[in-house]
């Protein structure tokens, strides 16, 4: 028998966030002292009071299968949640819980996508957009910004990036990777292309809501004339530091709601039911508890700028959110460091692995073939260190 994987496997992109982290733990295991500052990971430990609600629920024996859609009182905290943070109004049937946002995602190219439809995709967008458009046999349609504009799409640009294929525009703010934020005004912009063109469906990833520094979150679905065309998106992974406790949510139209949970019931079914349970109590507590480490985001950020500032070829912009910043590094493009030529960004990306260790992730896995991505959620000691190594290499 021939070993060959499915044209979908073979053809699919290896997400280069896990791969990085992946390189960086071979060469830990190898002995390299290496710092790694490409995984999209909060280092702080869970809050007590939600590992005490899952604590709480192992003894209460929740360990049978949940409903596929998740628990009827995590549906109504979502419900809730969304009415208090961002005033919509979702009925519990237009929610569905799933394995995480990731899977959210997929869930929704396959429930609205037909072969052959476009999504538009501001560029830089999170790495796992565009492989997962193509799974559902959609067509990514990449929309490239730059620093210049914060890196954020203009209504002129969306505006010349819609063909009669156009089904959905996909999106994240704050966004990963580049910490932009959208504000009410520019949203409005967007929605008043989108108005023109009502058969356009929008996919607003807000994973990153609660880290932003600006003040507020502005949620698309509450534009008007946005709500009934908008798939809302949200998670606990990264504001409550719960990634490996892998639960994700929409809000949406009760129909892909719908199609999502039957989907769904065929894949993966009900996500876990212990940290089901724990996401009520994280959901219901009020923001002022996660505080603190926003708080110590907004710090890191602070610290990054000013230490990359120092570094000749570091081109930076201001991220008002999520955890990330995104310099463009094409000054090196064609140079040669330590006997090295640059010749593009996975170059620069690995040439400071090999010899700054310190990981970070190619801007070319998030569209955006001019910059790297580096992740502050790692300590102020390391993240100190981890620049120093960088301006001595450079």
């Amino acid at each position: 028998m021939s070993n060959h994987l499915s044209d979908r496997v073979r053809n699919m992109s290896t997400s280069a966030t896990l791969a990085m982290a992946a390189k960086a733990r071979e060469l830990r295991n190898e002995g390299k002292d290496i710092i790694g500052l490409s995984l999209g990971e909060p280092d702080f430990n869970i809050p007590d009071f939600i590992k005490e609600s899952a604590k709480q629920a192992i003894d209460e024996n929740y360990s049978s299968y949940t409903p596929v859609d998740g628990y009827a009182e995590l549906k109504k905290a979502i419900s809730n949640k969304f009415k208090r943070d961002n005033d919509l109004d979702y009925d519990p049937k237009q929610i569905v819980v799933s394995t995480g946002a990731k899977q959210s995602l997929f869930n929704v190219a396959m429930v609205v996508l037909d072969p052959g439809d476009e999504v538009i995709l501001p560029a830089p967008y999170w790495v796992s957009y565009s492989d997962i458009v193509k799974l559902a046999e959609g067509v990514p349609v990449e929309v490239a910004t730059g620093i210049h504009t914060d890196f954020k799409m203009t209504p002129e640009q969306l505006e010349a990036a819609i063909t009669p294929k156009t089904k959905m525009l996909w999106f994240s703010s704050p966004c990963n990777p580049s910490g932009s934020v959208y504000n009410k005004a520019e949203l409005e912009a967007l929605a008043q292309v989108l108005r023109k063109h009502p058969n356009i469906f929008v996919v607003s990833d807000e994973i990153y809501e609660h880290i932003n520094f600006r003040g507020g979150h502005v949620s698309i679905a509450g534009i008007e004339g946005m709500y009934e065309r908008t798939v809302t998106v949200n998670g606990v992974s990264k504001a409550f530091a719960m990634t490996g406790w892998r639960i994700g949510y929409i809000g949406a139209p009760e129909w892909i709601a719908k199609g999502c949970t039957k989907l769904q019931g065929q894949v993966t079914s009900g996500a876990n039911a212990i940290a089901q349970r724990a996401v009520i109590t994280a959901l219901e507590a009020p923001k002022s508890k996660i505080q603190y480490m926003i708080d110590e985001f907004h710090k890191r950020r602070d610290l990054v700028l000013d230490l990359l500032g120092e570094i000749e070829g570091f081109k930076l912009n201001v991220p008002e959110g999520a955890f990330y910043v995104f310099p463009d590094i094409s000054a090196f493009f064609g140079k040669t460091l330590n006997g090295v030529v640059i010749k593009d960004a996975s170059d620069f990306a690995m040439y400071l692995l090999e010899h700054a260790n310190v990981a970070t992730v190619t801007g070319e896995a998030f569209g955006d073939p001019n910059c790297i991505r580096i992740s502050y959620a790692a300590s102020e000691k390391e993240l100190r260190e981890a620049i120093a190594r960088i301006k001595a290499v450079v």
